[in-house]
């Protein structure tokens, strides 16, 4: 008989961080009127990475070598999911734009049994199957429309750097204290988006009370959240932790729902596909179906 295991608190936790997520997606729309994206992200993360700062002195006295490293590579996946998005965005629609990005649900459980040789339960292939069904809902029928240009590339490997940053801080996360490496990665983050704006020609904003307190604001959200991502996910696998991620949409569009924007029909079904995907990896199937070594 299957069964089905309550949520740990470390999943608890990457739930709570997807309702977040979902959240804040009224306030980016809102803020990005105000300035523009890689400014948004840098300011985001400066902020957070500096707050932690503040609030970790003590601990970052200590902090070591592998550490710096961690949280280097993990700071650099989550610049380059931002910005190769942002790029991505100028040529391509944002539903075929969430599309590609739902590309790293699939991607995130082949690299744990590539890189980690932990092949994903069958249960967590029906719930990746099912996650990613109903984000490709949620994208609309747009989002498979079109040809594969620059857009297209950018937004497969903003979706790629996604599923790197979620199998690194797996990886990277157990070796040291969370709160020194979600600093550095904070800062990392940051400071190349800011670094980045001269490439992609986008100059500084006007000053506006709007983008001042949407970047302070998410900017002490993002580093409670990225702290939580770097404590949870060293008990909670890649594979379920992404099949958690893949509801952030499902809270962005119930919060879009409450500002008024509307709500089709398919969407409705991709949310309900969504939650079922994250029931259906918490499923235990009996030993006697369970794939023999």
């Amino acid at each position: 008989m299957a069964i089905i295991n309550l949520p740990s608190r470390q999943e608890l936790a990457l739930m709570a961080i997807t309702l977040f997520w979902g959240g804040t997606f009224l306030i980016v729309h809102v803020t990005l009127r105000q300035c523009g994206p890689l400014f948004f992200v840098g300011l985001r993360f400066m902020t957070a990475g500096l707050i932690g700062c503040a609030v970790f002195h003590r601990a970052l006295r200590r902090i070591t070598l592998a550490e710096t490293g961690a949280g280097m590579a993990i700071g650099v996946a989550i610049w380059g999911c931002y910005t190769l998005q942002t790029y991505g965005l100028q040529t391509i629609s944002s539903s075929r734009s969430a599309f590609l990005t739902a590309l790293y649900v699939p991607i995130v459980p082949l690299l744990q049994w590539i890189v980690l040789r932990r092949p994903p339960r069958i249960m967590n292939w029906v719930g990746i199957g099912m996650a990613f069904g109903g984000l490709v809902l949620l994208a609309g029928t747009g989002a498979t429309q079109g040809g594969f240009g620059r857009g297209e590339c950018a937004t497969v490997l903003c979706a790629v750097s996604a599923a790197a940053e979620i199998m690194l801080i797996s990886r990277c996360a157990p070796l040291g204290d969370s709160r020194r490496i979600t600093v550095v990665q904070l800062l990392v983050a940051g400071l190349l988006a800011l670094l980045a704006m001269p490439v992609a020609g986008e100059r500084l904003p006007e000053f506006s009370w709007i983008w001042v307190a949407g970047g302070v604001g998410l900017g002490v959200g993002s580093m409670l959240v990225q702290l939580a991502m770097n404590w949870a996910q060293k008990a909670v696998s890649p594979t379920r932790a992404t099949i958690i991620y893949a509801g952030e949409p499902v809270w962005g569009g119930i919060v879009g729902r409450m500002a008024g924007d509307p709500l089709p029909a398919t969407s409705v079904l991709g949310a309900c596909c969504i939650v079922a995907g994250v029931l259906a990896s918490e499923i235990r199937l009996p030993a006697c179906f369970k794939p023999k070594d």
